[in-house]
């Protein structure tokens, strides 16, 4: 059992025994509407948990029947809000604790109390049910939207909108310069967010922006797209994915992608022939920032004044480069294992009860909703491109090559990079990156140095696509005056990269009716790593130059066999699909178990996290790993989080 932080451990203790209004005194397990919902005593706001409301005026009592602040303090809904973004990871952080003060310190104004808005309730419970239900815990009382919170017709407020900070406030250009001027500037999470929305806006017949899921400190990871569908997967189009600032003091990538975005736009709307065309067969999902809680710390100390490690853990002081599940380990367990299976590797259960970031478990849940086939992670500290794997096939060996089945398709996606990059190409070994010079300034991840839990590997072993790794220079911080240098050196670098996902075959796998087939296996002879069809029957097999033996094959059908040859200039993808024919019908035995696809088995769906993966295991199996946070509060625990 995981024990409570000390603070919270402090907190706990030092609670009154003055509980607030509980369900169990109501037959229909809400509380008596408050006499303060009429009318009011405004007072100042001073609870500590509260701090960061819009508002800075309550009343008593509360509409859970608090009469002070004390009694606030000293309840177990108070203490609840307090510990539930440890408790849930992050996730719904700070949506579920600014709704709670809502209802715990009602805003007042003029001698009224204003109630939030039951559609602010209703929208956050949707989103926010599935992380309660993971770790077992009981939705809250006082969070019942239809007890404690009103409609707009009387008078509701949104107890959220703080969390827009003046996002949706538009930044005008400065005078005299067209919209497609960029401004190589270091940008705020709210202007990248303003700007972001602006490009979509430009472009919106071409773009729109979506968000993935929030940091631990409640920021969007905002994600803007770039397509002739924009919002929706268009069959045999490939999905290719950049992420910046996944350590959030390495800003050069979070500028680069903020820079590419506007640059597709303007250049599509000014019809550069090239942007056009890549837009319009090609979906591309830009992240500029995985870590923008961390860029807030890196920020603070700015340009040039930042060290070498601040801000590049996210807000739960994790490396998001370390914190993905290590399948590497099993890679290299499966390899060695006759006929089995070492692509789409499960992510094991043991991984849910460690501390998971809500960044990370964002990015996993963007790859199991979109086929993505290519993508690049963009760092800082030295020049050069990166492949997997990662961690190294003797995990004693700190510095080893450990080449994935795809490694010549790998040195294609790193040099597709590095070799149209200008400081990269450099001759000088005095240079930033020039120890990588003999390389082609690209290298093998392991054999530069070995660590597990990075987003590379993952992106391989659990799905179809592949990732490289891209240090864009020595200084993680860069200063304002460099940025525009360092576009113009990554600039075609990143076209050229984007360009690669067109590269080997593409087609469809199609039963004899016409109906395509998901999840069908694509396999290539010599290359131990499968990919599979899309839920469409689409797929895309990124393969270097040569003669390729490629068999296609799926549960129920017989296999299907062809020669292709991918010529060495050859820069779209060739187009081969396949019509699968039924095996015999007739009686079949199955074997207990041998439909989850045990060694040489059928990849199941993609992984999402267990219900319940988080609880570890109690000695009486009586109450979830959580209750030890509240044992502390005697007969006033919160019983009403209990589901059982």
């Amino acid at each position: 059992m995981r024990p409570p932080p000390p603070l919270l451990l402090t907190m706990l203790v030092l609670a009154a025994a003055r509980p607030g209004c509980e369900p169990a005194w109501d037959p229909e397990g809400g509380c008596p509407r408050s006499a303060a919902a009429d009318s009011a005593m405004c007072v100042d706001l001073q609870l500590q948990t509260c701090s960061d409301v819009t508002y800075n005026r309550t009343a008593f009592p509360t509409l859970l029947q608090h009469r002070s602040r004390e009694a606030v303090e000293s309840s177990s809904e108070y203490i609840l809000l307090s510990v539930l973004h440890h408790l849930l990871e992050g996730q719904c952080n700070p949506d579920l604790r600014l709704l709670g003060c809502a209802v715990l310190a009602p805003r007042c104004e003029g001698g009224r109390v204003r109630r939030p808005c039951r559609h602010v309730c209703g929208a956050l419970r949707e989103a926010c049910q599935p992380a309660f239900d993971a770790i077992d815990m009981a939705w809250p009382y006082f969070l019942d939207c239809g007890r404690y919170f009103s409609g707009p017709e009387e008078g509701c407020y949104d107890p959220l909108e703080k969390l827009r900070g003046g996002l949706d406030i538009e930044e005008a250009l400065p005078s005299g310069h067209p919209p497609t001027f960029i401004q190589f500037t270091h940008h705020s999470y709210a202007q990248m967010v303003r700007v972001l929305r602006r490009t979509a806006a430009r472009c919106a017949h071409i773009s729109k922006t979506y968000s993935i899921g929030r940091s631990f400190d409640g920021r969007d990871l905002l994600v803007i797209e770039f397509s002739s569908r924009p919002g929706q997967h268009e069959l045999m189009e490939p999905e290719v994915k950049l992420i910046g600032n996944i350590h959030g003091n390495e800003v050069a990538g979070r500028e680069m992608l903020f820079y590419l975005a506007q640059y597709l736009c303007s250049e599509y709307l000014l019809g550069s022939p090239r942007i056009q065309r890549l837009l319009n067969t090609t979906r591309i999902h830009l992240l500029p920032s995985m870590n923008p809680d961390g860029y807030e710390v890196a920020a603070a100390e700015g340009a040039g004044y930042n060290g070498w490690t601040s801000g590049r853990q996210n807000a739960q002081n994790l490396d998001l480069n370390r914190n993905f599940p290590d399948l590497t380990s099993e890679y290299y367990r499966l390899a060695s294992v006759r006929g089995a299976r070492s692509n789409h590797i499960a992510i094991p259960q043991h991984y849910w009860w460690g501390k998971v970031a809500p960044e990370t478990k964002a990015i996993m849940k963007w790859m199991r909703t979109i086929p993505f086939v290519l993508s690049a992670s963009l760092h800082g500290g030295d020049l050069v491109v990166s492949y997997p794997f990662d961690f190294s096939k003797h995990p004693q060996e700190e510095k080893m090559f450990s080449p994935t089945p795809d490694d010549k398709m790998f040195k294609l996606l790193a040099r597709a990079y590095a070799d149209v990059h200008p400081m990269m190409m450099d001759r000088s070994e005095n240079r930033c990156g020039g120890n990588f010079l003999k390389r082609g300034s690209i290298i093998n991840g392991a054999d530069w140095y070995s660590f597990t839990g990075g987003m590379s590997d993952f992106n391989y072993l659990h799905s179809n696509c592949f990732e490289i790794t891209v240090e864009l220079g020595c200084m993680k911080f860069p200063p304002e005056e460099a940025l525009y240098t360092i576009w113009q050196h990554n600039k075609e670098p990143l076209l050229n990269f984007m360009e690669m996902v067109h590269r080997g075959i593409k087609g469809m796998v199609m039963d004899k009716f016409g109906k395509p087939v998901k999840n069908a296996r694509i396999l290539v002879k010599g290359i131990r790593h499968d990919i599979t069809t899309a839920p469409d029957g689409d797929y895309w097999r990124l393969l270097p130059p040569g003669a390729h033996i490629v068999i296609a094959q799926a549960p129920g059908y017989s296999k299907v066999i062809k020669k292709v040859i991918i010529p060495a200039r050859m820069k779209r993808a060739g187009r081969v699909d396949f019509i699968l024919q039924p095996l015999r019908t007739g009686p079949q035995k199955f074997l207990p178990g041998s439909r989850r696809g045990g060694l040489g088995g059928e990849p199941q769906e993609p992984d999402e996290e267990p219900l319940g993966a988080r609880r570890q295991p109690t000695t009486g199996g009586s109450k979830p790993w959580w209750w030890s946070y509240f044992t502390s509060l005697g007969q006033h625990q919160p019983r009403w989080l209990l589901k059982y």
